[in-house]
């Protein structure tokens, strides 16, 4: 585990509208890590993935709780964890296979394959009936300053 140098911790309902919140947070606290735009996106985009998936798959027929960690990490990496306490996921592996989804046919099914290739590292954790743990790691590239 990596010393920790700075870190946030979000908690909010599993409503749709928190979505767009949780990934601005975590990109603004990320800035402070002097990202390029590029490594910015790649955050946002995996976090919306990662948060979309507890909305939608945690608590499908109820409003539960989300909590977001996002933490600066020894190394210039940005760790970022989404945890629910919904009805988790039965089997991991077969949920992070591109195009697998239990959210119906208007879901794709490439939410954790999109996480996977918009971060460096990827964890998934779950118990089925108590939740699931996605953690995220981002390298981001060290620049010198003045040198843009």
């Amino acid at each position: 585990m990596r010393k920790s140098m700075n870190y946030i911790r979000l908690e909010f309902p599993s409503r749709s509208s928190n979505e767009g919140f949780a990934r601005m947070a975590t990109a603004c606290f990320a800035s402070q890590m002097d990202p390029t735009l590029n490594e910015l996106e790649d955050i946002k985009t995996a976090v919306s993935e990662a948060v979309t998936n507890a909305i939608v798959h945690a608590y499908p027929d109820s409003i539960g709780r989300v909590t977001l960690k996002a933490r600066i990490c020894e190394g210039n990496v940005l760790e970022v964890t989404i945890k629910d306490a919904g009805k988790g996921i039965s089997d991991v592996e077969k949920a992070r296979q591109p195009m697998y989804t239990t959210g119906g046919e208007e879901r794709s099914g490439m939410g954790f394959t999109i996480m996977e290739s918009f971060m460096d590292g990827l964890t998934v954790r779950s118990n089925p009936g108590r939740g699931t743990t996605v953690t995220m790691q981002k390298k981001i590239a060290s620049r010198a300053t003045g040198q843009r």
